[in-house]
């Protein structure tokens, strides 16, 4: 979809894109994060909050199929074995660099200035993918999503679930003695569990206004020289990353940190192999939660079951080799 710059259609998505980034940081939204409370507390919360998301798009997109307004959306690829190596590498590279493509956007925005190189890493990944794998090929699914084939009662039952869903804050808020109303309102609204809610509310709205969007696509796209609206589609990106430095004020947040070189290796290795990753599967984490796995693709979910696992594997991998490191220092 070509995006028209100036026109209201583009300044909602602007204000979209940064309500969404404000959402990322307030929320500390991380496949990193939430994979490690998995690991460390034996908890789902966060992990289920990104599940949650993807279940909020596909009830937007099944509400936008029924009243006809939703675009063309992307296609579905077959399951092949570059699906669970993308994943895999999507994986040990969102560990490498501390945190996920939304992860980089708050780290970014709370004034760690190493995370910038994390897209400079992903394009160089997506420019580096064809000479070090060859040219992969995913399959087009020759179906569409069952998503979108749902039937107008899915979309009236989503319709009450949302509702009841935005309503819950504001109950909630109202039985609260510890604090004020409103900042028990506000704890609820940017909790983890809550904020990931308004990134899929954001996406659903900017997916009907300019398109199928994520930063990362955009970075995949110029490095393949196939990208279109180039201009607008940087300007979401930046207003995404204005909300996000300022969710991290507002949050007490904000701490300018110091570059080190280790730190910024470590951002571009990770970005590299999250690039390498996101050409294989075919998709980005942050496209596999708001695009492939809310339209119910096969290779979406394996991909994001892979990633998740490899972060895992990694994670309880250093824990061994720290307190291995550990003993024999004593």
């Amino acid at each position: 979809m070509q995006i028209v710059l100036f026109s209201l259609a583009f300044v909602v998505a602007l204000l979209c894109a940064g309500v969404m980034g404000y959402a990322i940081q307030r929320g500390a939204t991380c496949t990193v994060a939430a994979v490690d409370e998995v690991v460390t507390q034996r908890t789902g919360r966060r992990l289920l909050s990104l599940l949650e998301a993807a279940l909020w798009v596909a009830g937007g997109l099944v509400v936008a199929e029924t009243l006809h307004l939703l675009p063309q959306m992307p296609a579905g690829y077959a399951v092949s074995g570059w699906t669970v190596i993308g994943g895999a590498l999507l994986g040990l590279g969102a560990y490498i660099n501390g945190a996920c493509v939304f992860g980089a956007i708050a780290r970014f925005g709370s004034g760690e200035w190493a995370y910038i190189v994390t897209p400079v890493g992903f394009y160089v990944g997506c420019l580096s993918v064809v000479p070090l794998f060859g040219v992969p090929m995913p399959h087009p699914l020759a179906h569409g999503s069952p998503v979108l084939h749902a039937s107008t009662g899915v979309a009236v039952v989503f319709v009450v679930f949302a509702l009841w869903r935005l309503a819950r804050p504001g109950l909630g808020g109202a039985k609260t003695t510890n604090a004020r109303w409103h900042e028990a309102l506000a704890a609820r609204i940017w909790s983890p569990h809550a904020a990931t809610t308004v990134i899929a509310v954001t996406f659903v709205v900017m997916l009907l206004l300019v398109g199928d969007w994520a930063y990362t696509d955009v970075l995949a796209e110029l490095a393949r020289g196939m990208a279109a609206s180039v201009g607008a589609r940087t300007a979401l990106a930046l207003a995404l990353l204005a909300g996000a430095a300022f969710g991290g004020w507002t949050a007490g947040l904000f701490r300018s940190t110091r570059l080190s070189p280790a730190q910024l290796l470590r951002c571009l290795v990770g970005g590299v192999l999250m690039g390498w990753g996101s050409l294989l599967v075919p998709g980005g984490n942050d496209g596999l939660i708001l695009v492939g796995m809310p339209l119910a693709w096969p290779y979406a979910w394996l991909a994001f079951a892979t990633m998740c696992a490899t972060i895992a594997s990694a994670q309880l991998a250093g824990r061994a080799f720290d307190a291995t490191a550990g003993k024999r220092a004593v």
